[in-house]
């Protein structure tokens, strides 16, 4: 018989542990909503300007909400179970239309965000571990404190107000030109101009954590015995800070990248608003001010699922980085 592959067995494993804890976040998530005052009635009871207790009945009993705890619990159970993620009191339409409806955009800044700070903060890192304690270093080193200093917010205001009041250069929300008829290349450029400023802003945090991290895992590594070595085989400088220095000094990196996406999305949320950026991060807000906790639910489920779906990619990943781990 065929024995499974350890990456088989090591997925395994990682599902075996996924799934109690998608289940533990399902029920926390629930029990945490349940403490918030108000509910989605009470809302649209204020926008209709005047309701009644007969009228405030009848939208809870609608919704569901007049129900115990449990009960309320066991039949959102039960359309997970069915693959729904319930319906919307606020939108009139299932939760998972509206959530795949906002899904991609998200996605596209979370990754835009993500890797510009890889690719920014690592190479950062790298200068300053190859330059460390001199000219370089102390003024990269700097530039990363203001970065990190920066909250994402005011980062957003910032570049709406220089590049696009100021200098025009690109949109100052939203993620297209509404009533613009483009196609091809233009789409992807009216696109692209779009997700510039909300991307970086979204970013500036995170390229300063990679620099400052990529700096200390080189300049460990770099002590290590094999690094030295490779040293004396006469390769070059360059080849050994990057086949051997960097790729080992990748392991935290990624590990550290994984933990930041429940971040990212957590940043999103302010980048969106101030944006205007039609994403699962403003959905969320919208759903905290409706009271629509179906929706709610919805997107933090989600998010939680492509947080230990990335965590398994990177578990992944470091198996191919360094076969050691997967045997271990």
């Amino acid at each position: 018989m065929r024995q499974p592959s350890r990456v088989q067995a090591r997925l395994r494993r990682i599902a075996l542990q996924a799934v109690p804890t998608v289940f533990g976040i399902v029920i926390l998530n629930f029990c945490l909503l349940q403490l918030v005052p108000g509910d989605a009635a009470d809302v649209l009871a204020a926008e209709a300007g005047s309701a009644t207790a007969e009228s405030m009945a009848q939208l809870r009993a609608r919704f569901g909400l007049d129900q115990s705890l449990f009960t309320q619990l066991y039949h959102y159970l039960d359309n997970l179970v069915h693959f729904s993620l319930g319906y919307s009191s606020r939108y009139q339409t299932p939760v998972a239309d509206l959530i795949l409806s906002r899904l991609p955009n998200t996605l596209v800044l979370m990754l835009a965000a993500l890797g510009i700070a890889f690719v920014v903060g690592m190479l950062g890192g790298v200068l300053m571990s190859v330059w460390a304690g001199k000219w370089p270093d102390h003024v990269l080193s700097v530039a990363v404190l203001l970065l990190y200093s920066m909250p994402g917010f005011w980062v957003g205001l910032m570049a709406v107000v220089v590049f696009s009041v100021h200098l025009g250069w690109f949109p100052s929300g939203g993620s297209f030109t509404v009533g613009a008829d483009l196609h091809g290349l233009a789409w992807w450029r009216d696109r692209l101009a779009h997700l510039v400023l909300p991307a970086l802003a979204l970013s500036t945090v995170f390229v300063a954590i990679y620099a400052r991290l990529t700096r200390a895992a080189m300049l460990e590594v770099s002590l290590q015995d094999f690094v030295r070595t490779a040293a004396a085989k006469g390769l070059s400088p360059l080849v050994v800070q990057l086949r051997h220095v960097l790729r080992n000094a990748l392991i935290p990196i990624t590990t550290v990248a994984g933990l930041h996406l429940g971040n990212l999305l957590g940043g999103s949320v302010v980048v969106e608003t101030v944006f205007g950026w039609p994403g699962m991060g403003s959905l969320a807000l919208e759903a905290v001010l409706a009271r629509d906790y179906q929706v709610l639910l919805g997107v933090l489920l989600l998010g939680s699922c492509v947080v230990i779906v990335a965590n398994v990619l990177i578990d992944l990943l470091h198996a191919w980085i360094d076969p050691r781990i997967e045997a271990a």
